[in-house]
């Protein structure tokens, strides 16, 4: 039934926590496993006064995410699923719900941070905006705390 499931990830150990449930809808579906990160936007060079500056920044900021796209893949992988990572830049739940047309994807596997009150009211909620306007279904894991 799922051949294509897509992992949005943000750095965080908390948004890993999906990994090994998708892991195991993997292995029981015959799935491959993609991850996405939504890197930082390249537009906060611009806050910088020095280009110098900005563009070592943004070299920075690929650098470690790609090192890091690459450890995750390696640990997704061990249990033998298939595992391919994205990386992309843009408005974090609108790159997610583009990722996921643009892949087929038959299911978003993702963690909830969990906000709620102010800090959800202020940052908003990525996930409800993913569920809210998917054409696929989405998985949520609430971590424990």
């Amino acid at each position: 039934m799922y051949k294509k499931i897509l992992v949005p990830l943000d750095g965080s150990p908390l948004a890993e926590t999906i990994l090994p449930h998708a892991q195991a809808l993997a292995k029981s579906e015959g799935a491959e496993i993609v991850l996405l990160r939504v890197a930082a936007d390249p537009a906060a060079e611009f806050a910088f006064s020095d280009p110098a500056l900005a563009a070592n920044f943004v070299q920075q900021m690929e650098s470690e995410t790609s090192q890091y796209m690459s450890d995750v893949q390696a640990r997704a992988a061990s249990n033998g699923a298939r595992v391919s990572t994205i990386v992309r830049e843009g408005p974090i739940a609108e790159t997610i719900l583009a990722v996921a047309d643009e892949i087929q994807a038959d299911v978003i596997a993702m963690s909830t941070h969990g906000r709620s009150g102010m800090r959800r009211w202020l940052l908003g909620s990525i996930a409800d905006r993913v569920v809210n306007h998917s054409r696929v279904p989405v998985m949520l894991v609430r971590p424990q705390s």
